[in-house]
């Protein structure tokens, strides 16, 4: 597929406007794999020199992202607004009168495998920080919360006492203005989520997964699995004016 374009732009900003216009046109989605810089080359009729300045602008302005080892990807963009408020799940436990209690079943470094990779827009076998907690209420578990962290961001995260305060209200501490993903999904649990939770597996569960970025870098990837009968999501909000 070959555009039309102005031949009185530079020839690396032409290759940037097709591209641009691919992506808002929703040729090009979000996470979809873009053609390799020698098909682009060949589309365009330029240097690979051309090619790669277009692509590493548009990375750096945060519409391409580069997985090392797989290829270029349309950019996942964070939402500007959400409708979920970011709270604390102790927070919560208190306003209804119960105590809140955690117990740390991992804290650990792992390498990003694609999937993380992608999420976090880092290269393949990146470092990243892994935590895996069980939230209770009255110490009956309602929240088992997996988390992954980027060490650029909380390079002190695996130091820290989860049990003294929970891995989000530490992360907030570390974010200004930060933008927020949520994903809402009802899912069956495996043996091992049925297992830390105490439910049986045929429990229908929540699962909200959060991620969030500061400045256009992700800082954490975070999966909240809740048991169905004994939790509720809700949220209040005003619409804009028309």
């Amino acid at each position: 597929m070959s555009d039309v374009i102005s031949t009185a732009q530079p020839r690396y900003a032409q290759i940037k406007e097709a591209i641009r216009r691919r992506i808002s046109s929703g040729d090009w989605p979000e996470g979809f794999q873009i053609p390799s810089e020698h098909k682009l080359l060949e589309e365009f009729s330029v240097s690979r020199m051309t090619v790669h300045r277009a692509l590493r602008d548009l990375t750096d302005e945060g519409l391409l992202t580069r997985v090392q080892g797989l290829g270029t990807f349309v950019a996942e963009r964070p939402p500007s607004t959400d409708v979920v408020e970011l709270r604390s799940i102790a927070d919560e436990i208190a306003e209804r009168g119960n105590v809140h209690s955690c117990r740390v079943e991992q804290l650990l470094a792992v390498t990003a495998d694609t999937g993380l990779a992608r999420r976090f827009n880092l290269p393949v076998g990146a470092k990243l920080f892994h935590s895996v907690v069980v939230h209770s209420e009255s110490d009956v578990p309602v929240q088992l919360e997996e988390r992954w962290v980027n060490p650029s961001v909380a390079p002190d995260y695996l130091d820290q006492d989860f049990t003294r305060q929970t891995p989000g209200e530490y992360l907030i501490r570390l974010e200004s203005s930060p933008q927020v993903e949520h994903v809402i999904e009802a899912v069956s649990p495996t043996a091992e989520i049925a297992r830390l939770l105490d439910i049986p597996v045929t429990e229908p569960c929540l699962r909200v997964t959060r991620r969030t970025w500061v400045g256009g870098r992700v800082v954490t990837v975070a999966m909240l699995v809740h048991p169905g009968s004994r939790y509720r999501l809700g949220a209040r909000f005003q619409l804009p004016p028309p």
